[in-house]
């Protein structure tokens, strides 16, 4: 089932922006090459809000300024547990795939490039990534957009398995401990029946043992 639609409106948000490449572009034309310029723009409010943009024109200025354009048009809610991801999620796009998972308090950002940038500015302070694919940029970037996309929260995937949330978080684990003690219980007392049952095996086996005795006398005999 597709992730629910997390897109939200660039107005009364304070953005900060963050240019993670940019890139000299040549065109041969008749008569020689025309040069442009592309860039890669990562804009994010730094709690929880962020998107990304690509921009291309014959100036630096304008295309990072077209690249702001389209990356306050792609912004995004980003599903967050304190300042983490509330589950490990791997985003692909193309041959980009960006492995990410939940980390403890104080362990920081570890990411290095554009995912850096985009986590940062998602609001996002600890977390673990890894880069398995490609280590094109644009790729890894908007392969950390897809990952980030693809989080739920614990609501949602209630809502979806008809459980409480404190079930989808394995919160509720009374009922679950009392089994556990009660097959331990019945463990226990099977044991003496076992242990019995082994006592009596070598009585049976004893008393065939002693008959065969006077027989094989008799044939000495």
């Amino acid at each position: 089932m597709p992730a629910p639609d997390r897109s939200i409106s660039s107005s009364g948000l304070d953005l900060q922006e963050r240019v993670v490449e940019i890139n000299r572009v040549a065109k041969v034309v008749k008569g020689g090459r025309r040069f442009s310029f592309t860039a890669l723009v990562v804009v994010g409010d730094e709690n929880g809000i962020v998107g990304a943009g690509y921009g291309k024109a014959n100036e630096v200025p304008l295309a990072i300024q077209k690249g702001v354009e389209r990356a306050k048009k792609n912004l995004f809610r980003v599903p967050r547990h304190g300042s983490t991801i509330t589950h490990q999620t791997t985003g692909i796009f193309g041959s980009g795939r960006v492995f990410m998972k939940p980390a403890s308090p104080g362990t920081g950002v570890i990411a290095g490039g554009g995912v850096r940038a985009v986590l940062e500015l998602a609001g996002i302070h600890d977390i673990l990534s890894k880069s398995l694919g490609s280590q094109n940029p644009i790729n890894l970037v908007k392969a950390t957009i897809a990952g980030l996309q693809d989080l739920r929260r614990p609501e949602e995937i209630a809502k979806l398995r008809g459980l409480s949330v404190d079930a989808v978080l394995g919160l509720g684990g009374a009922p679950a401990n009392g089994n556990g003690a009660a097959t331990e219980d019945a463990a226990t007392e099977d044991a003496p029946a076992d242990d019995a049952s082994a006592d009596e095996a070598p009585s049976e086996d004893a008393a065939p043992a002693d008959e065969a005795a006077p027989a094989t006398e008799e044939t000495s005999a």
